[in-house]
Order: C-alpha cells, then structure tokens, then sequence
C-alpha cells in the first residue's frame, strides 16, 4: 500500500461512516414514523397509498443494504445502491432547488455534497478499505 492510498483510507471512512448515518437516520424514519415516510413518498416520487407494512418493508431492505454498506461488503453494488438511493432523492426533490429561500428548501442542499460524497465512495470503493470486510 502506497502512503497516497493509506492517506485515503481515514477520509474514506469517515465519510462512508456519515454517509451512512444520514442514510440510516431516513431509514429509521421508516419505522418510526411510516405516516411521515409514506408523505415524503406521495410528494417526491408520487406514489400513493403505502402503508406501514410496505414502508417497513421497504426500511427492512434498506437496513440491509445500508448495513452491508457501512461494512463495506461488495462494494460495487451497496455502494452503487447507496448512489442511487441518494441520487433518486436528490434528483426528486429539484422543484425546491428552484425556490431555495421558501420555507425549509434551503435544506435540500445538502444533499448535494452528500450526494458527492456517494459518488466518491462508489468512483473510490477500491480504495476504501479501513474496517471492510473483503
């Protein structure tokens, strides 16, 4: 291992270990609050008429995938499925990206450099290797 690539290693890390948080905590919202996450489905992706158990299930796949991420198991496609995640969310919320100073928009920017820091881990997977499993 190069000193270049052990220099990449920790900032690697940290940032698949935030990525994660954020992705985990709208997991949880899932869970918790399936009203909440059933609202944010009808408004962003217009899909209507989910309930509880469709949000659990959905919550249920993404633990599993977010888990496998946060370990760093095949990389390719937990953190391919972790980019386009985010990149759909991103993507599906531009109509606030048009009027940033209107309630609470301003906080859908930061899913960019979130969704910046997903495309790195996933053009960077192989060189993301501090606490993975191989």
């Amino acid at each position: 291992m190069t000193s270049h690539e052990n220099r990449l290693r920790l900032p690697l890390l940290f940032m698949r270990l935030t990525v994660f948080l954020v992705m985990f905590m709208w997991t949880i919202d899932k869970f918790i609050n399936p009203g909440h996450a059933a609202k944010v489905y009808e408004s962003f992706y217009y899909i209507t008429g989910l309930g509880a158990s469709v949000m659990y299930a959905i919550g249920a796949i993404e633990i599993v995938v977010l888990l496998l991420f946060l370990v760093g198991y095949k990389k390719k496609y937990t953190y391919g499925a972790v980019f386009l995640f985010h990149t759909v969310s991103t993507l599906s919320s531009f109509k606030q990206y048009l009027a940033p100073f209107d309630g609470p928009n301003l906080l859908f920017f930061a899913a960019w450099p979130m969704l910046a820091a997903s495309f790195t881990l996933f053009a960077m997977r192989d060189h993301d290797t501090k606490w993975t499993i191989s």
